[in-house]
């Protein structure tokens, strides 16, 4: 048999081997991690066979298998994690620097999810981001696409077409990201937060937790200072609260200008998602999801 041939059975023995073991459906995956990028497009060819016939059977935010809060803390303290998207893309490419000054000078940790697009786009802020000690960086995706193996649609935006295109645009954010940080992400979002069951299993075997919300904090930089405000004064332990950071002209920054400083002297005490014990539940948002259009001492950051 001819070296390459063989080469390539091999692989696809290697990244197929779980899917084909005698399991159930549900629990099939592709062990892809550890593949080196100058494979990358085989790898994801070869994503594509080992789910040549699955369709999935569920689709939502939060499905099992996606994080939405985290264990509640053992003194009875309110600890809540704020998330911060940005999108990319267009109008997308925007940077919300108020928002960011905000969370530094009131000395509040934060996890931000960047798209490659955002990162592109924004090199200087990026990098002043990646060192900065109260922020960690985690995928937001390549291209900012709703999680799906057969470009199943949300909010008017189609998601990933196959199991490859999945795996692409979780693996190519997260490869950008270890460009920008020096090291992989933990965590991925998918554009929306949508996912299906499929989806899930490949950002699993790529070795990243698929992180949703439970809270809706700005309904993706669509909503006015009031109601954000109003919507985070309600937080409660374990709350995993989405924002957005790429939207200079919502309402966010006030809103959150308005309430932050409440939340401190109230004693809540804010965190980043990798020093939390992560569990997945139901969503509890707080805002229609059909007024959500989507997402479309270190070196100081850029002044606004």
């Amino acid at each position: 048999m001819p070296r390459r041939i063989l080469s390539k059975l091999l692989l696809l023995t290697a990244v197929c081997a779980a899917s084909l073991a005698p399991r159930p459906a549900a629990a099939q995956s592709c062990d892809v991690q550890g593949y080196l990028p100058q494979v990358l497009e085989e790898k994801y060819r070869l994503i594509d066979l080992c789910f040549t016939g699955r369709e999935p059977k569920d689709w939502g935010e939060s499905l099992p298998g996606v994080y939405t809060h985290f264990a509640p803390s053992a003194d009875g303290r309110v600890r809540v994690a704020l998330t911060l998207d940005a999108c990319g893309g267009g109008a997308g490419n925007a940077v919300d620097m108020n928002t960011l000054h905000l969370l530094i000078e009131l000395n509040i940790p934060a996890t931000l999810f960047l798209n490659a697009r955002w990162i592109n786009a924004n090199p200087d802020v990026a990098a002043a981001l990646a060192v900065t000690p109260l922020f960690e960086l985690e995928d937001h995706g390549l291209a900012h696409k709703p999680l799906s193996i057969n470009g199943r649609e949300i909010y008017g935006l189609k998601g990933t077409a196959s199991a490859g295109a999945a795996a692409r645009e979780v693996e190519g954010g997260a490869l950008r990201l270890k460009e920008l940080t020096g090291k992989r992400p933990r965590f991925f979002r998918a554009g929306t937060a949508y996912y299906d069951d499929a989806a899930l299993e490949i950002v699993a075997s790529l070795g990243l937790k698929a992180v949703g919300f439970s809270v809706i904090g700005d309904a993706g930089g669509t909503l006015p200072a009031a109601k954000v405000a109003s919507i985070l004064r309600d937080v409660r332990d374990g709350d995993i609260v989405i924002l957005h950071f790429n939207r200079p002209k919502s309402g966010t920054y006030e809103g959150l200008r308005r309430v932050l400083p409440e939340l401190l002297s109230r004693g809540v005490i804010f965190v980043r998602l990798s020093e939390v014990q992560l569990e997945t539940a139901p969503v509890r948002g707080h805002v229609p999801h059909q007024n959500f259009p989507g997402h479309n001492a270190s070196p100081p950051l850029p002044q606004p």
